[in-house]
């Protein structure tokens, strides 16, 4: 399947962090995405672009595959990190998959697909790793039937 999309994001990955509200004299009030996750989104975005290098957007349903891996901290014993990085130990500490997923979504709408509605299908992981990152497939659902 040739309309396969992979591509990694290199570094730790960043949950979508909430919109941020400030005000100004106290009438007006701007919404804004926190500097760290409109960081990470770039560079997500980033990374999508140039797996789209000559392609167009996916339409359709798409199935998503996203292995997000986290660095063991360093101030585990040897032992403990041995254990991490052979899967015996799982990352239960921030950042929450979901809001990894959500973050990486929002960053390739436009890039890789139109839009984050056409996801139908989700498998994630979340492990430790030597080298830290997100690894992505978008796999378009093929012969699937869709509204226009």
């Amino acid at each position: 399947m040739n309309n396969v999309v992979k591509f990694k994001v290199p570094g730790t990955p960043v949950g979508k962090g909430r919109p941020r509200v400030s005000t100004r004299g106290g009438k007006f009030a701007r919404m804004y995405t926190p500097e760290k996750t409109a960081s990470y989104e770039n560079l997500v975005a980033l990374a999508a672009q140039e797996a789209m290098v000559g392609r167009n957007l996916i339409d359709g349903p798409v199935d998503v595959e996203l292995v997000i891996l986290l660095p063991v901290p360093a101030s585990w014993s040897k032992k403990k990190q041995a254990a991490a990085l052979q899967g015996q130990v799982y990352p239960t500490k921030k950042p929450d998959i979901d809001n990894v997923e959500k973050a990486i979504f929002d960053a390739i709408n436009g890039v890789v697909w139109h839009d984050d509605v056409q996801v139908c299908d989700v498998s994630k992981r979340k492990r430790y790793a030597e080298v830290p990152g997100v690894h992505v497939v978008v796999k378009p659902i093929e012969g699937a039937l869709f509204a226009a």
